[in-house]
């Protein structure tokens, strides 16, 4: 008995370790400061943008986060939130955005 418990906080341990350093490697690597979210905006090519969580609950950015919803699902093609509108659209509405913050 006391092997096993030894062996299942052994494991435990190591996923521990692994989860920690690929947490640790994602979070190094996505360059998006906190508070801040990436989301990838354009029509055929795709760029990526980032901007504060606070547009997330303002009612223009919501009409664009039905679309995708609409559009994509959940089942986003670049891995991460899909916004469908032009680069342009998208530009207007964060100057907005932020002028009125």
């Amino acid at each position: 008995m006391g092997i096993q418990l030894m062996g299942i906080t052994h494991a435990k341990q190591k996923l521990q370790r692994s989860l920690s350093a690929k947490i640790a490697g994602v979070l190094a690597t996505s360059n998006v400061p906190r508070g801040h979210i990436a989301v990838y905006v354009g029509e055929g090519y795709r760029k990526r943008c980032v901007i504060p969580i606070a547009y997330l609950n303002h009612p223009l950015f919501q009409g664009l986060l039905n679309r995708a919803e609409e559009e994509f699902g959940f089942d986003h093609p670049m891995g991460g939130l899909t916004i469908p509108c032009s680069e342009e659209c998208f530009v207007s509405l964060t100057s907005f955005l932020s002028s009125t913050s």
